[in-house]
């Protein structure tokens, strides 16, 4: 079966539990956070570099902004829980038209460490994940109970380093809190949403909102989004929209583009940014021993070419790294499927006992 992702989830979470996927699997292309975090011993690179062009209607200016971001993740003690740094700095050069006159300053406008924890896995039990064989249908057409994501809270602190010009006044620590949620609307869509509260001990705190709706292509290396997100403050309101694509080079490697821009002219905005992720994958997998195994856990009999068809299947199964997506059996594999499930009760009924 094609797939972008394995989401390889067991049934109890703490205890074997794995959100370890044979892929990477990253937030970029956008700002928005997934529900899940890296996997455990994994540490995630994120990076990229953005252009900016900002022009402000009522102080007349036009403004070209500089910057790159970085976000570090890394899986943390056990598998639902990922510690992870956020970082933009950014310059920032300004000419008000009317003066002739220039402005010029940089430092981080974004800061932060924090801790994600999943609180509720949707697809912990392995019976989520397997397809419906009787129908094409229910395996690829959305229906109302996927809609139910997968949640993880954050909590962590942002950092005001020095006289930052972007947060006059700020104190040097303000904390953040967040909910970030995940659903699988169809093994290609996957909505994620996340509502954050930032700067809450300062004078200006920032209530905000995202929500990225990413498809997966045929081709599973491929795929795009499209982002909102919003913004509410005393020192800065705005609405922007983004969209863009990502590419999976290899297991471990992304590569990604994104345009975005504002709804309203104070300022407007208009930017771009080019990025690649990158996994450092320590993860081992617990070991469990046989007799506390349950029954199919180790994949059943080992067919015959069974290490061949893995082979040829691999480049197949790796998938864009933006997202747990699952891309479900096709019309001919669910006709496979039935076939071989109704062999089976035949033999079944006629009194055959199977080795």
């Amino acid at each position: 079966m094609k797939q972008i992702f394995f989401l390889l989830l067991s049934a109890l979470p703490l205890y074997g539990f794995s959100q370890y996927t044979d892929v990477i699997n990253s937030n970029r292309p956008g700002l928005s956070v997934s529900a899940y975090a890296v996997g455990k011993n994994v540490l995630q690179v994120e990076a990229g570099l953005r252009y900016e062009q900002s022009d402000h209607f009522l102080l007349n200016s036009q403004s070209n902004l500089w910057g790159t971001d970085i976000s570090l993740r890394y899986g943390l003690l056990f598998e639902q829980l990922e510690i992870n740094y956020e970082g933009t700095f950014q310059h920032n050069k300004t000419v008000y038209t009317n003066s002739g006159l220039e402005d010029s300053f940089f430092n981080f406008t974004r800061n932060r460490l924090g801790l994600k924890f999943l609180v509720y896995d949707r697809y912990k039990s392995p019976e989520r994940n397997k397809p419906n064989i009787h129908s094409w249908r229910a395996n690829n057409v959305f229906q109302l109970k996927n809609l139910i994501p997968s949640i993880s809270l954050y909590g962590g602190a942002t950092f005001n380093l020095g006289e930052n010009p972007f947060y006059i006044g700020d104190p040097t620590v303000s904390y953040r809190a967040m909910i970030a949620t995940q659903s699988k609307l169809t093994p290609r869509f996957v909505l994620i949403s996340n509502i954050a509260y930032d700067r809450i001990s300062s004078d200006f705190p920032e209530l905000s909102y995202l929500v990225s709706l990413s498809y997966a292509f045929r081709n599973p290396k491929w795929s795009t989004f499209v982002e909102n997100q919003g913004i509410k403050s005393d020192r800065y309101s705005d609405v922007l929209i983004r969209s863009g694509v990502a590419y999976l080079l290899k297991e471990n490697m992304q590569v990604d583009l994104n345009l975005g821009a504002s709804f309203k002219n104070t300022p407007s905005r208009i930017f771009i940014t080019a990025g690649m992720s990158y996994r450092f994958d320590m993860h081992k997998d617990k070991e469990i021993p046989i007799e506390d195994q349950k029954a199919g856990e180790n994949g059943g009999p080992i067919k015959k070419n069974s290490m061949k068809k893995k082979k040829k299947d691999k480049n197949k199964m790796q998938g864009s790294g933006a997202e747990d997506i699952d891309l479900s059996p096709s019309k001919k594999q669910l006709r496979k499927l039935k076939k071989e499930k109704k062999r089976k009760n035949k033999k079944k009924d006629n009194g055959v006992i199977e080795f």
